[in-house]
C-alpha cells in the first residue's frame, strides 16, 4: 500500500477512535459497570474497517470528514453490539476478542448483554442528531437499520447457529455470510456514498464491489481460523471445527477457499474499474482485507 494512502486510513482510523471516546458515556458516570462494560467493548484494538469504509466511501464523491464522522461512529458501535454479543456463551462462547477478555468475561453476562443493547441504541442516536439534511439522514438510519435486523446482520447470526453441526453447500454459506458479514459492510460503503452524493449507477457499483469485500473478508476469517494462533488474531484460533461449522474451508478445502478469496478479490476489482481514482482507498481497505493477517 502507497505510504501516502497509509496515511490517510491511519488518519481516519485515530479520526473515528476520538469520535467514539467522546460519544461513548463517561465510565464513571452511572451506572459505573454498565459505561465501563460499553467502552470495554468498543475502544482500542480493532480493525475499524467499517468506519474506514465509511470515510473511504464518502471522500470518494466529495464529502468531507466531519460529515462523515456520524455514519462512521454508528456503524462501528453496530458492529461492537454484534461481537459483544456472538460472543456470548449463548453464541458463540467465546473468551477473548482483539487480545482482550470479552466483555461477559471482564465483566459479566447481563452487563454484557446490556451493554450491547445500549450500543446499538447509541448507533442509532448518533445517526439522528448528525448535523446531515432530514432526509439524508432517513436514508442512512434506514441503510443501517436494514444491515443491522433479521435480513442482515441478526439473520445471519441465525442462520450460523442453525448450521453448527450441519453441512452447507457453497450457496447457503454465501448467503449465510452475506447477511452476517456483508450487510454491514455493505451498509458502511452505501452510508459513506449517500453523504457524497453518489447517483444511482455508481451506488449499484459499490454494493457489488462490498458484497465481495464481505465475502472476501470471511473468507480470509476462515483461513485464518485454520492457519493462525490466537496470539496473532487476537482471538481463539481453530474455534470454528471445533465448534462444528461449515466455513469456506470446512466446504472447499484450503485451497479452495483460497481460489474463492481470489474471485472476491478479482470481483471487487471488476466493481469499482469505472468508478475511477477516487477509489483509491476503497481498493486498499478491499485489499488489506483480503491479505491481513488477524
Amino acid at each position: 500500500m502507497p505510504a501516502t494512502e497509509a496515511a490517510r486510513l491511519a488518519g481516519w482510523r485515530a479520526r473515528c477512535e476520538h469520535t467514539l471516546d467522546a460519544l461513548l458515556p463517561a465510565a464513571d458516570a452511572a451506572p459505573e459497570r454498565l459505561h465501563a462494560a460499553m467502552r470495554h467493548a468498543v475502544l482500542g484494538a480493532g480493525k475499524r474497517l467499517r468506519p474506514l469504509l465509511v470515510y473511504a466511501a464518502g471522500t470518494a464523491f466529495g464529502a468531507e470528514d466531519a460529515a462523515l464522522d456520524a455514519p462512521a461512529a454508528a456503524v462501528e458501535l453496530i458492529h461492537a453490539y454484534s461481537l459483544v454479543h456472538d460472543d456470548l456463551p449463548a453464541m458463540d462462547d467465546d473468551a477473548l476478542r482483539r487480545g482482550q477478555p470479552t466483555v461477559h468475561v471482564a465483566f459479566d453476562e447481563a452487563n454484557a448483554i446490556l451493554a450491547g443493547d445500549a450500543l446499538q441504541c447509541l448507533a442509532f442516536e448518533v445517526l439522528s442528531a448528525a448535523a446531515l439534511p432530514e432526509a439524508l439522514r432517513v436514508a442512512l438510519l434506514r441503510s443501517l437499520a436494514q444491515a443491522s435486523g433479521s435480513r442482515g446482520m441478526a439473520g445471519g447470526q441465525a442462520l450460523d447457529l442453525a448450521a453448527v453441526g450441519g453441512s452447507m453447500d457453497t450457496a447457503a454459506l454465501e448467503r449465510m455470510h452475506g447477511w452476517k458479514t456483508g450487510a454491514l459492510i455493505r451498509a458502511a460503503v452505501r452510508m459513506g456514498a449517500l453523504v457524497g452524493g453518489a447517483g444511482e449507477t455508481a451506488l449499484q457499483a459499490l454494493d457489488r464491489f462490498a458484497a465481495a469485500l464481505g465475502l472476501a473478508f470471511q473468507i480470509r476469517d476462515d483461513l485464518l481460523d485454520v492457519e493462525s494462533d490466537a496470539a496473532t488474531l487476537g482471538k481463539t484460533a481453530g474455534k470454528d471445527a471445533r465448534d462444528g461449522k461449515p466455513t469456506y474451508v470446512s466446504v472447499l478445502g484450503l485451497d479452495g477457499a483460497r481460489a474463492a478469496l481470489e474471485r472476491q478479490v478479482a470481483g471487487m476489482d471488476a466493481a469499482l474499474q469505472d468508478l475511477g481514482a477516487g477509489c483509491s482507498a476503497l481498493r486498499a481497505l478491499g485489499r488489506m482485507a483480503a491479505q491481513r493477517s488477524h
